[in-house]
């Protein structure tokens, strides 16, 4: 009997090896420090099952985006003797994608796997610019006795010296508030991106040349995706983010990418099926990217990025 293999986008593994493919799949099932509704560590095999219904066909950008090669990984196996020692392992793994040189895009999880994603990328293109897409700023110092908490990620992405831009923020605590006050950290709040999209340029012009995206799925409303750790109100729509992520590719090289804190609901899949998308959406704005700067460069028209 055939059957769909259980990869990202149900591609035969023998048809997208991993020598070849320019696209590499990371699940990393592990949610040890979220702090309300747990489940995020089935994250991942939800997105990959919802991801086998996906049409390879963009219609917005008009074609297919996976002869590039998409290869699944096999999901990181967690540690649980503690946050630190699972934030060793994420950056393994990750590193060794980097240095084959892959486009990394991980599937989680809770959003505390993420500065051990982005410390590897930083190290493989020694700087990047990172583009947060959440309900919250994650920027305590630390959480119930951790500094690697999914509530301290990008804390930990300031210590790295990086420049962080957050988007779609609504829901800040007192200790954040104080710490923005005495940063130059300017998110955009959720409120700050209704009507027009003056917004997108703003972002996007704060990033770097190269940029790592992580999207934790609560930056969304949850009416586009209720099955989330935290869920909160007044969030972004999937135009919203899939023009903030096409700007971004125009303008910048988008190196790595993780999406984050999807939770399966039972008896529907509306969450993880946008992930899903979502996670195609990313490669295909990355290679389209890709094959427009190659094209220019072959013509002689390439473009000069702000």
């Amino acid at each position: 009997m055939d059957t769909a293999p259980f990869t990202f986008l149900a591609l035969p593994p023998d048809e997208h090896p991993y020598e070849s493919a320019a696209f590499a799949v990371l699940p990393v099932p592990y949610d040890a420090t979220t702090s309300f509704q747990v489940g995020a560590r089935q994250g991942p095999a939800a997105i990959i099952a919802a991801s086998r219904e996906v049409e390879l066909f963009d219609e917005e950008l008009s074609a297919e985006f996976v002869d590039a090669g998409v290869v699944t990984l096999d999901p990181v196996a967690p540690v649980m003797s503690g946050p630190d020692a699972m934030h060793g392992r994420v950056y393994d793994a990750a590193r060794r994608v980097h240095d084959d040189g892959k486009f990394l895009l991980a599937l989680g999880g809770e959003h505390g796997i993420s500065s051990a994603l982005i410390r590897a990328a930083r190290d493989r293109y020694r700087s990047v610019s990172v583009l947060q897409i959440d309900a919250h700023l994650d920027l305590r110092e630390a959480y119930q006795g951790t500094k690697y908490s999914h509530a301290s990620v990008m804390r930990r992405v300031l210590d790295m010296g990086l420049t962080l831009v957050p988007v779609g923020i609504r829901n800040v605590c007192r200790e954040e508030h104080e710490f923005l006050g005495r940063s130059d950290l300017r998110p955009l709040m959720a409120r700050d991106c209704r009507g027009g999209d003056d917004w997108i340029d703003q972002a996007v012009e704060r990033l770097g040349e190269h940029v790592y995206v992580t999207i934790d799925i609560d930056g969304f409303d949850p009416a586009y995706a209720p099955g989330t750790g935290t869920p909160e109100p007044g969030g972004l729509d999937w135009y919203q983010v899939t023009a903030l992520l096409r700007r971004t590719a125009e303008r910048r090289r988008i190196v790595a990418a993780d999406v984050v804190e999807v939770l399966p609901i039972g008896g529907q899949a509306v969450t993880e099926f946008l992930a899903a998308r979502l996670a195609y959406k990313l490669i295909c704005y990355v290679q389209w990217a890709a094959n427009r700067t190659a094209r220019d460069a072959h013509t002689g028209r390439a473009e000069s990025k702000p």
